[in-house]
Formats: structure tokens, sequence, C-alpha cells
């Protein structure tokens, strides 16, 4: 088979980027298609392993790196811009628009899904309720539009993957689609237990907006005899440091090992986002770091409250600082909370993804 992989856009080495390595090499001689290639030659070495995706014409407009964002509107235009007719086999990784390229009747399309789009369904108050005139009215009619041509796309996919039981509720609410659940590949032979932990909290992700790491050092803003290591950078890391207190430290962007080594020492590790999946919070079990989650989401799946986390039931402050408190009343095993996370392996994911694609491609 001649096979197309197409991944919404190639920025950055994120948990989306490992999904589609491990599709890669299942299919390394397939084409790679993206709305821009901006990752770095270190990035590009990891997820494409030296290769380029063939982008749209977003790659050459004016700032499109990194404002590529704001060409948002013209998404649905470029994405379906790309001429795929000769290939058998369509894969998809997408959240956003990149299930929407078009097919014919001879192709194969399975879309691995990491979330229908956040910022035009499930998020679209949080996106849009800060905005001012007139930039809101233009904003909220960009995202109508995405929802309407997102609707009208879904003929073009013949099987939905989701990442996890919580995206396959949304694919059937949103879509009225079923869809067979793979969770993504989590590199737990990496991230290795030590049960040796230090008297610290960790936290680690994207410093954006919906990770909610601001709540996270609102609470221990309060607790200041307990101390919390942040590992991470993005638009919010100046506000977060203008606010955090001494007990507080800010790593900004650390490198695999750095942050391998300060997961296997933390006493725990503290998440507070809604997440599809939740990558990072799997790569701390691995190295037996329990986890204090919220209760929703992917981590409503994975962290299993008193056997290798707790769990919280709010995006609030107050209800971080009672799960470590509940936490310092716990005990945990090291070894037991690695082995709860174990199946999470690539090989898992690749098997899985190529049996499904196999059974399909005999139909």
């Amino acid at each position: 088979m001649k096979v197309a992989i197409i991944h919404d856009w190639l920025v950055t080495d994120a948990g989306a980027e490992k999904v589609l390595r491990a599709i890669l090499d299942l299919y390394p001689d397939a084409d790679i298609f993206s709305l821009v290639d901006f990752l770095t030659p270190k990035d590009r070495e990891r997820v494409l392993d030296g290769k380029y995706a063939k982008s749209s014409f977003i790659q050459k407009l004016p700032f499109a790196n990194p404002h590529f964002r704001n060409y948002l509107p013209l998404f649905p235009l470029a994405i379906e811009s790309f001429k795929l007719g000769k290939y058998d086999l369509l894969i998809s990784s997408s959240w956003a628009v990149a299930k929407g390229v078009k097919t014919h009747e001879k192709q194969l399309h399975i879309c691995y899904c990491h979330t229908p789009i956040r910022y035009a369904w499930d998020l679209y108050d949080e996106y849009t309720k800060n905005l001012k005139q007139p930039k809101k009215f233009f904003v909220q009619q960009s995202l109508n539009a995405i929802r309407k041509w997102d609707l009208s796309t879904l003929k073009r996919v013949n099987y939905f993957i989701a990442n996890s039981n919580f995206v396959k509720e949304r694919i059937q609410r949103i879509y009225n689609r079923d869809a067979q659940v793979i969770y993504p590949p989590v590199a737990v032979e990496k991230f290795t237990l030590s049960q040796e932990k230090e008297d610290f909290y960790l936290s680690a992700s994207r410093l954006v907006p919906y990770k909610k790491t601001q709540l996270i050092v609102e609470a221990f803003n309060a607790m200041p005899n307990k101390k919390l290591i942040v590992i991470g950078d993005g638009p919010e890391y100046d506000a977060i440091a203008k606010t955090a207190k001494a007990n507080i430290t800010l790593l900004g962007y650390q490198e695999e090992a750095v942050l391998i080594n300060y997961m296997q020492k933390a006493k725990a590790f503290v998440y507070a986002a809604v997440e599809d999946f939740g990558i990072v919070p799997i790569e701390a079990m691995a190295c037996g770091t329990p986890v204090i989650a919220l209760d929703e989401g992917g981590t409503h799946e994975t962290v299993e409250d008193g056997r290798n986390g707790i769990h919280f039931q709010e995006q609030r402050a107050e209800a971080i600082i009672e799960a470590i408190e509940r936490f310092e009343e716990s005990t945990f095993d090291a070894k037991a909370i690695a082995q709860s996370v174990a199946s999470y392996g690539t090989q898992r994911f690749k098997d899985e993804l190529y049996n499904f694609i196999k059974e399909k491609t005999k139909q």
C-alpha cells in the first residue's frame, strides 16, 4: 500500500508527535503532510527521523512562524489543498483539521483522533469569553464556520480511533460516530522506577492556560512549608514567575534526562489539567511516583485513587490543597505504582494500531 500520514502541524515534540513517530515506525516509507513544519533540527530528528513533511500554503504566509494559528480560518482550505489521490491508506493524527483531508471511495482513511477540535467544541466558551468586540465577533464567526466544516468532513473518515474513553465519548457526542480506543504510546522503558523519594512535589507541562499550572502554584503559595518544582515553558511562564513564592522553583524547559531525574525523585507529581489522555502523568507513575490529579478526562482513567495516586474533584486551589493533605496521610508502594502503568508502552501501541489497520484493510 502507498501510505500518507496527515498531522495537523509540526512545531514541537509533544504527545501527539510521539504518536506520529510510532506511526512512522510502522510505515517508514509513508509520506507526511502537515499544515506547517517548523520543527527544530533536534525535534525533527526525534519526531521525523530527519525527514520533512509536505506543508500547505500556510507555511509561506507572512509571520507564519510562529503565528500560524492566526490563520485558523484558512485551515480547512489548507488541509483540503493536499493532493492525496494516489495513496491507498490515509492515517490522520488529528486534534484540529487533519481528519478533513479530501479522499475518494477507493481509499481507506483511519483517523487517530486526539480530540475533536477543542476550541470549536468543548472549549468554545473558554476561548471566547474574555475577548473584546469586535475581535470576539470575528473569532466566534470563524469558530462557527470551523464547526460546520468539521461536521461536513465526517464522511471522509472510514474509522475513528480515540486516544482514551474520554475522547471516545466526545467523538460519539459531537460526531455521532463510534471509535476504537487505543491509548497513546508512553516510553515507560525510559522513565524507570526509583524508590528513593525526596521532599518536593513536581509539576511539568507546557505553561498554557488549560494546563492550570497557575492553579497549582496558587495552591502551593498557600502552603509555604511544601516545596514545588515546576518544569516547562510557555506563554504563562512570566505571569507564574511573578506570583510564585519562595517555596516554588521554576526551571523552565528541561531536556528529557533532567525531567526523568526529577520525576524519579519527587514525592508526588501534581497535575490539574483536563487532558484527553495525559502522557506526562503516566511517565511520572512509571518512575514509581504517585500522581495527584483531577478526576476528569484522561487522568480519571489512568490515575486510581489510593493505588497510584490521589484524585481531586474540582479545578480549585482548595481542592488541590485538600488532595495533598490526603496524600500526606497515605502510603504508596513505588514498585506497585510503576507496575500499574507498565502496559502503556510504545510497542503495545504499535501492535494494537497495526492489528487494527490490518483488520480494516482486509474488509
